[in-house]
């Protein structure tokens, strides 16, 4: 119960931590957000209206990313996941930008910003929820494409933004933004620590296991024979290295075909060679 309610926690608190730092840090400066967000930012500055739309937009942009993955996902990330949305959403419209920046300079603002951007993104990942947006579509495919590069997608989408960014500013705009972005993911990844790779070490007396992970992940996998020292009984050793969309996933996988199998999971970051980084 304790840990459940400490999920909640994190989800609200980093809900209404991204919109600050949006709005008294990146807004201010004209610096870019990323993303949908980012998006949503470019568009709102486009149209003739003097009332903040940026909340309201990302939502819509939402919606049907939300409609695509609610059959598929469980129904408690979702949840949590339209919450996050609705607070982010509020926070966006209700907290004002700032006519004045907190600090004199371009270059801190962009980085407290993204600090406590990062924060707030990984503290709604690991409350077993998401902040919406591309995290939507990475556990989507996670579950339906395993083959299917969310994160160059998400590369695409960014360079498209500080694209425009560049074009209706100015270099150095685009160039504060990409540093807020590449910062403020990376701070999220310490906080959610999922985020990074993960070495899945598998024991398991089932031959079919393999076959099944690699079909239904997509990953390649290593395996050798082991043998147990009490019992001197043979099993498969499996090794393979997943994205944090993947582990659910590979649990649910083992558990299927072999609840009897040992799991040992670990951080593999960081990774070199031939691993596709899908998100």
């Amino acid at each position: 119960m304790n840990k459940e309610l400490g999920k909640w926690v994190d989800l609200v608190v980093g809900s209404l931590l991204f919109p600050i730092s949006v709005n008294c840090f990146i807004s201010p400066m004209t610096l870019n957000a990323g993303g949908l967000v980012g998006l949503a930012q470019i568009i709102n500055y486009l149209l003739p209206f003097s009332v903040d739309l940026t909340g309201i937009i990302n939502f819509s942009f939402n919606i049907p990313l939300f409609i695509l993955a609610w059959r598929t996902i469980s129904k408690s990330f979702c949840v949590k996941t339209l919450i996050s949305l609705i607070i982010q959403t509020i926070g966006l419209s209700c907290i004002p930008i700032l006519t004045v920046p907190i600090m004199p300079d371009v270059l801190s603002n962009c980085l407290i910003g993204a600090c406590i951007g990062g924060l707030g993104i990984g503290l709604c990942l690991r409350s077993s929820g998401s902040g919406g947006g591309l995290d939507i579509l990475g556990v989507y495919f996670s579950k339906t494409r395993p083959d299917f590069s969310v994160g160059k997608l998400s590369y695409l989408i960014n360079a498209v933004v500080l694209t425009i960014s560049a074009v209706l500013f100015d270099l150095q705009v685009a160039l504060y933004s990409l540093m807020y972005i590449v910062l403020m993911y990376y701070v999220s990844d310490q906080v959610h620590y999922q985020n990074i790779s993960i070495q899945a070490l598998i024991f398991s007396q089932v031959p079919e296991l393999k076959k099944e992970l690699m079909t239904r992940t997509g990953r390649g996998i290593t395996y050798w024979d082991g043998y147990g020292a009490y019992t001197d009984t043979r099993q498969d050793i499996l090794v393979c290295v997943i994205n944090k969309y993947e582990v659910r996933r590979l649990k649910k996988i083992v558990h299927e075909v072999d609840p009897k199998a040992f799991v040992i999971l670990s951080d593999a970051s960081p990774v070199m060679g031939n691993f596709e980084k899908r998100l």
